[in-house]
């Protein structure tokens, strides 16, 4: 993969890019990096907005990956549904369109994948080849690394562990389904649960810390330390059905590490570790127990893993 290789993060509402050189390891690839919010016009401020991102890295790079969210078709690079993109709602050709602009090989995976991808090259799960990293964030997402390949699989669907279903006819889902992972776990259900309850006539200082703006992990992770029933209970009962999940995937597919990152993850760091960790001592197959490791890359993680995704999907 010759320099210079520009990797994006594209988000819901931040635009996080690095210069990269595959020629270097780790963290010591990046030799630039830039950020600014992702716009909300459409299709084509978006695609501006990268390709002004991306040319401000380098004039004329020799390849670009995109994380991009949603659900993202990897033989094509086109983005199938991304409800935080604006005028994503229906299939976007990404890569064709950046292609068309750039004048250069382009690939896309979804971010949270190619996040994944960074901490498994570059972050926290350096040295091992079997690895799933979940985000903890807004939503549940998931990325699977095996043989030191990500793994998309035929659809893009693999490592969505937020929509696996973990308690069934439990809560609905964002996306319509019931019982899934994100239900009890993702930033945003936990803050549509926290106010239901409230308006129900539980008192909880989330809605009091939060007011009308949305719930941050700080909100949560301020008034779980502060002993809030509705907090400590949600919280709780979330990460105990994320680590059901993310055992049953380790004695599925044999991950010898799984990375917890995400802004709640950071905020629940080594909490949710550590809770993972026993359910994998108490729950685990055979002896099977991975070692769990913090996200350690930040914002680099979705940049540098889209940057080796076009080395990859090569």
């Amino acid at each position: 993969m010759p320099a210079p290789v520009v990797g994006i993060d594209l988000g819901g509402t931040k635009l996080f890019g690095a210069l990269v050189d595959p020629d270097r390891t780790g963290a010591d690839a990046v030799l630039a990096d830039a950020r600014a919010a992702t716009p909300t016009g459409g299709v084509d401020a978006v695609l501006d907005a990268v390709e002004a991102m991306v040319r401000s890295l380098h004039p004329e790079p020799t390849a670009v990956g995109i994380g991009a969210p949603g659900a993202v078709e990897p033989a094509t690079g086109r983005v199938l549904v991304a409800p935080n993109l604006a005028g994503f709602e229906a299939p976007v050709p990404l890569g064709d369109l950046l292609r068309a602009r750039l004048g250069c090989e382009v690939a896309v995976g979804n971010d949270v994948n190619v996040a994944a991808l960074g901490e498994v090259r570059a972050g926290a799960a350096v040295g091992h080849t079997d690895v799933l990293a979940v985000w903890m964030g807004t939503g549940l997402g998931a990325g699977l690394v095996l043989d030191g390949r990500l793994r998309s699989g035929p659809h893009g669907l693999a490592g969505e562990l937020g929509h696996a279903i973990a308690v069934p006819g439990g809560r609905r889902c964002g996306c319509g389904g019931e019982g899934h992972v994100e239900a009890y776990i993702g930033r945003r259900a936990l803050e549509v649960e926290a106010r239901r309850r409230h308006a129900a006539g539980e008192r909880t200082s989330l809605v009091e810390l939060a007011g009308e703006r949305p719930m941050k992990s700080k909100v949560f992770r301020t008034a779980y330390d502060a002993g809030d029933p509705v907090a400590r209970q949600l919280v709780d009962e979330g990460i105990d059905v994320l680590a059901l999940a993310v055992v049953n995937v380790a004695v599925t597919v044999d991950v010898g590490a799984v990375v917890i990152g995400g802004g709640l993850g950071e905020r629940f760091s080594p909490m949710a570790g550590e809770r993972i960790a026993d359910a994998f001592r108490r729950l685990g197959h055979a002896g099977v127990e991975p070692v769990v490791l913090d996200a350690s890359l930040g914002d680099h993680a979705g940049a540098l893993g889209a940057a080796w995704l076009v080395e990859d999907t090569r």
